[in-house]
């Protein structure tokens, strides 16, 4: 608790210690009588020393460079005293001191904070997920070196300045071979991990001020693509003769049948694979992204590319339904069915996802819940973004409302025509 009644700063020359006619210019910090001198590594001749108002006299550049500097030390003082008051400790002159002087606490760098971070992220998160960090430490260094022109900051510099800069810098960014700006989604995503880098250094008293304290950016709502049911169609009748196009469209429309995403159906094992409550084989899994239970009640054209697989590829793990490939030359060869099918929308194993979320189950009737417990989501608002109501579905709804309206008021007309006249 912070119980000091006085504080005070003062500027005086040392005249213990005269030489050359000079002496050193000293700060003195006072609080409930207990004093704290510290040396400004400074000298001025005695007769230009102006005692009363602590300062040099006269106009001439050095006088100037001196009494700023001065100014720069007060400023510097209070402020130590004021985060000391912020953090509630119990205040005296030398503990000032220390705090002005960084002698009090070890000084903390975005690196540490970034090693720290890494090494207990390791077990917690998934290796996509901490690359997606190491992406973010890196856009900061770099920014770092291009504005401060230094290769780290200590983290008590960090403020809402530094915060929107940043971000300013992600905005104006563009990377080696690619002539698009960095998306105002992904921003926030960096500007997020951030933060929460950031909140581990003050749950370890390596910051005692969040700087995104005021600082506030949205998520832009997004229009996720999915594939329509003709669209899906025309994948399934599609027969690649290349077998790593045929490996990538069955992946790709196991995603659409049972909502699985790419790393999800990348680590599916035949154990995975269990007799459900109705009898028939479900999917029984974990999310590798949350570590959330998912069951799946496999329908047909899945079960088909299971049999399919065990069949047709050659598998390194034989342990694994299907062949291991990386999720970029998956989405590469996606573009390349997109183009032989003559579908013009940006074709990503992602939207397999979105596809079984609304063309496969939602517009077939299944009710967003059991959507959502399907897709793994701990929260039915997420399922909202991946569901999207399509066009034949409010189409057919209304239809069936449009004759129950036609029936009513074609019983209302006829009984009216029926009712006797008084």
């Amino acid at each position: 608790m912070n119980v000091s009644s006085t504080f005070s700063i003062l500027f005086w020359i040392n005249t213990s210690r005269i030489k050359n006619n000079k002496a050193q210019i000293f700060a003195r910090v006072t609080i409930n009588q207990k004093r704290a001198n510290i040396s400004l590594k400074r000298e001025v001749e005695i007769s230009q020393w102006d005692t009363s108002k602590s300062k040099v006299k006269g106009s001439n550049s050095e006088a100037k460079q001196i009494n700023q500097y001065i100014e720069q030390v007060r400023a510097g003082l209070f402020n130590a005293h004021q985060e000391l008051q912020y953090e509630g400790k119990l205040i005296t002159s030398q503990l000032v001191k220390a705090r002005y002087l960084g002698l009090d606490t070890q000084n903390y760098s975005f690196t540490d904070l970034f090693k720290y971070h890494n090494s207990i992220a390791n077990d917690k998160v998934t290796k996509d997920t901490l690359n997606h960090y190491v992406t973010t430490q890196n856009y900061i260094l770099e920014y770092i070196e291009s504005r401060y022109k230094t290769t780290d900051v200590f983290l008590k510099e960090l403020d809402y300045k530094f915060i929107s800069g940043f971000e300013l810098f992600l905005r104006n960014y563009i990377s080696k071979g690619n002539n698009k700006p960095i998306g105002n989604n992904t921003i926030v995503k960096h500007m997020q991990r951030i933060n929460k880098m950031i909140n581990i250094a003050i749950n370890l008293d390596w910051l005692h001020k969040n700087p995104f304290v005021n600082y506030k950016l949205s998520l832009e709502k997004t229009n996720r693509e999915f594939l329509t049911e003709q669209e899906l169609n025309i994948i399934n009748i599609y027969q690649p003769k290349i077998e790593r196009l045929r490996l990538v469209k069955d992946l790709f429309l196991f995603s659409c049948y049972t909502g699985l995403s790419y790393i999800d159906i990348r680590n599916l094992s035949p154990d995975n694979i269990a007799k459900g409550i109705d009898g028939n084989n479900w999917i029984i899994t974990k999310r590798q992204k949350t570590g959330i239970s998912v069951k799946v009640p496999l329908l047909e054209p899945a079960e088909k590319l299971i049999k399919s697989s065990t069949e047709n590829y050659r598998k390194i793990d034989f342990n694994k339904i299907f062949p291991t490939i990386s999720n970029q030359k998956v989405n590469s060869y996606l573009k390349e069915i997109a183009d032989c099918c003559g579908i013009t929308k940006n074709l990503t194993f992602h939207m397999a996802r979105h596809t079984f979320a609304t063309t496969v189950t939602l517009s077939n009737g299944i009710p967003i819940e059991t959507v959502s417990k399907m897709l793994g989501h701990t929260k039915l608002t997420t399922t909202q973004i991946y569901a999207k109501i399509i066009d034949k579905k409010v189409s057919e709804d209304m239809s069936i409302l449009r004759n129950k309206f036609s029936e009513n008021s074609h019983l209302a007309r006829k009984n009216k025509v029926s009712q006797p006249s008084i």
